[in-house]
């Protein structure tokens, strides 16, 4: 078979920002996440103005052909009003510039945001020791204490949702950031002022977070193409687990030299910086960058093969409770949260309570998971992109991904009752959190699959049902410690709930759009 070769320029379109010939990147076939894109160069040029095939066997032509294109291309930008730096973005990119493509930078500035939105909640939970030793705080009140912020992340999660498919991940997330950094910074004072503050303020931070993660899921639709986008939000959940390690490690530290406001501080501060870096740098969709080379652009259009059509009025709540595949994303959501919030709230109890283990401790051993977890969300990621690309369905790869996700915790959870050391047990919990870590490939993305154009809306109900949950198993957890006298009890329950999640996901899911 004859060898390809990447073609000098490609065939002009009637789009002026797609007539610039495409970056290395994407005439040899590769992404910058590792994936081929798609786009196949061919063994013949073609000149800019769209004319017949050329034989391609001369250097000189093709080097002439290359500044030609280039030229053309440019000049059409001027003449059709490319936007500010696209004309920029474009030329370099014909000339082969080696540039990170700005849907990169994009997932980066995601995984900080997320990051973020995980350190702040897991502060609390680290804090909530020395706290409640200072207060007098029992058990079951402590689970009030925790599961505080999920009173508001349960009614921000619908509306948020529908605020991005209607405004945009961009505005969206800045808002969210930016309150919820404020709600970190005023925590120790309202802990120090009353309770009713306290819980308050807490409620407060949840209404902030609730928009994180429909903004996160809708902008990754937007600018990456389908065979990328499970790798994009694999990288954007893995700064969400990341910020588990952060607060978990930082926390402790920070409050014993600094004192208890000390991480609240640090973390607020960050997110507003970030807030700063993010209106300034980030769009809504790919097409209204000015920062976005032509070829980039055209390789994120062309892998929407599911792209979302029509208008924008969003099912009623019966309609998607209607439809079993919804049905399964918002168990899948449920048992996923159900799971997490357990662990994220309760290890460092855990650990306190079965081996005596002191803060600083607990926190690592309630931390090493949790970047594990970051790392397998990629791999999940990249291999659900791989298994796509080599053409397994839709419905097929989700379904694994997501049974990976679900049997793998269950089973470990279970193991967790029997373990008899803190090496033993934080062995299973991160075995539990790594093969969770499946479930993004699984039914989060699988929003998307069968709702792109009312993602956010899904989103937002089956966040709401799965806070729901995560407010019931937090507290729960703490009223059967304080009757049983251990974890065992509700660990086993955990499983069980995977096991049927599991089961009820493979009969009814599907890849295919619904909505």
């Amino acid at each position: 078979m004859e060898a390809l070769r990447p073609a000098a320029c490609p065939v002009s379109s009637p789009n002026p920002r797609l007539s610039i010939s495409r970056s290395r990147m994407a005439c040899f076939g590769r992404t910058q996440l590792g994936f081929a894109s798609g786009i196949r160069a061919r063994p013949v040029g073609r000149d800019c103005s769209g004319g017949g095939a050329r034989s391609t066997g001369g250097k000189a032509w093709k080097q002439q052909q290359q500044v030609r294109c280039t030229a053309e291309g440019i000049e059409r930008g001027l003449l059709f009003g490319d936007r500010g730096g696209r004309v920029e973005a474009a030329a370099e990119d014909a000339i082969g510039v080696a540039v990170v493509p700005e849907r990169f930078k994009v997932v980066a500035l995601m995984a900080c945001a997320m990051c973020l939105c995980n350190a702040d909640r897991v502060v609390m939970s680290v804090a909530v020791v020395p706290l409640a030793a200072q207060h007098g705080w029992s058990s079951s009140f402590l689970g009030i204490v925790q599961s505080s912020f999920l009173w508001g992340y349960i009614f921000s999660s619908v509306v948020g949702g529908m605020l991005v498919d209607k405004y945009g991940g961009k505005r969206v997330m800045a808002w969210g950031v930016a309150l919820w950094s404020l709600a970190t910074l005023l925590t120790p004072w309202a802990a120090n002022h009353s309770t009713a503050a306290l819980l308050a303020i807490r409620a407060f931070f949840g209404l902030a977070e609730g928009v994180a993660l429909p903004s996160m899921s809708t902008l990754s639709s937007r600018w990456f193409p389908i065979h990328e986008r499970a790798s994009a939000v694999g990288l954007s959940m893995g700064g969400f687990h990341l910020g588990n390690v952060v607060g978990l490690v930082l926390t402790p530290l920070m409050m014993s030299s600094v004192g208890i406001s000390g991480p609240f501080l640090l973390f607020s501060s960050l997110g507003l910086l970030w807030v700063m870096r993010w209106a300034n740098g980030v769009t809504n969709h790919p097409r209204e960058s000015r920062f976005v080379g032509a070829s980039e652009l055209r390789l994120i259009e062309d892998g929407k093969s599911n792209a979302a059509v029509g208008n924008r009025e969003f099912p009623s709540l019966r309609a998607l409770l209607s439809k079993p595949p919804a049905l399964a994303i918002i168990l899948a959501n449920i048992t996923n949260n159900w799971g997490y919030f357990v662990l994220l709230s309760w290890m460092p109890v855990y650990f306190k309570t079965v081996f005596n283990i002191n803060l600083k401790h607990a926190a690592w051993f309630s931390a090493v998971p949790w970047g594990t977890m970051a790392v397998c969300g990629y791999i999940a990621g990249a291999a659900s992109d791989y298994l796509i690309k080599a053409g397994y369905s839709l419905t097929l790869v989700r379904k694994a991904m997501q049974s990976i996700g679900f049997i793998g915790p269950g089973i470990a959870l279970l193991c967790l009752n029997y373990a008899d050391s803190p090496a033993v047990a934080a062995l299973f919990i991160t075995v539990a959190l790594s093969f969770s870590s499946f479930s993004q490939a699984g039914f989060l993305l699988n929003i998307q699959d069968i709702a792109p154009q009312c993602a956010g809306f899904l989103h937002g109900i089956a966040n709401s049902a799965g806070t729901l949950a995560a407010i019931v198993s937090t507290i729960g957890t703490g009223y059967f410690v304080q009757w049983l006298g251990s974890f065992q009890a509700f660990l086993t329950l955990t499983a069980a709930l995977y096991f049927a999640a599991t089961v009820f996901y493979n009969l009814y899911a599907t890849g295919d759009r619904v909505f």
